[in-house]
């Protein structure tokens, strides 16, 4: 119990180093199995961890498995800076087209659909440092006098179909990417404006 304790506290030290040993462990279960093919017990004995401070850091492997998603994400997929939006979308779609087909990479969608047990809050608490990032990339294009597109029209218009393809088996190609990125620019001028999320200082368009 001590033990845990002190993982949960400390932001460095030991919590950095289990917190590191856990999404190591689970991107290579994930890899290996996919999100259905393991538990925390298999996370845990990867890890060289006990299972207790797993579910006291985390609460459910789904958990897990959505934050080690989302640091990875934020890795290997930086927002891009083209010096255009829609050169700065159609860059961010090339990216995520190619990153969803590879190996275990449908592991954060799958996550977030099967995490019946997460709160709307939490579910959300996943998702907010990227969506931090995707408002740095829009504000830039305001101040550049660009369309101000809302984060609903990127989710529906590039993302959604991205990820629906490769659910179906179906390719995207370059031409789809860029009908993706027209589609949200049109259905953005087109529909009512939507409610603002607050991002700390910031604020992301729902």
């Amino acid at each position: 119990m001590a033990e845990d304790l002190e993982v949960r506290r400390r932001p460095g030290g030991r919590s950095a180093r289990v917190a590191a040993a856990v999404h190591e462990a689970v991107d290579a279960l994930l890899l290996e199995t996919g999100p259905g093919g393991f538990t925390v017990a298999d996370v845990a004995r990867r890890a060289g961890v006990n299972p207790t401070s797993i579910y006291r850091r985390w609460g459910s492997l789904e958990a897990v498995i959505l934050d080690v998603e989302a640091a990875r994400l934020a890795e290997i997929s930086p927002m891009p800076d083209t010096g255009t939006l829609r050169g700065d979308l159609l860059e961010y779609a090339r990216t995520a087209a190619a990153d969803i087909t590879r190996p275990g990479r449908l592991a954060f969608l799958q996550a977030l659909i099967g995490a019946g047990d997460l709160t709307v809050e939490q579910r959300q608490s996943f998702l907010m440092q990227r969506a931090r990032q995707f408002q740095g990339m829009l504000d830039r294009g305001r101040e550049r006098g660009e369309p101000a597109l809302d984060y609903t029209a990127i989710v529906d218009c590039i993302l959604a179909p991205i990820y629906l393809r490769r659910l179906l088996g179906v390719s995207v190609g370059e031409p789809d990417l860029e009908l993706f990125v027209e589609r949200a620019f049109t259905t953005t001028q087109s529909r009512p404006a939507v409610p603002p999320i607050h991002l700390g200082r910031k604020v992301f368009p729902a």
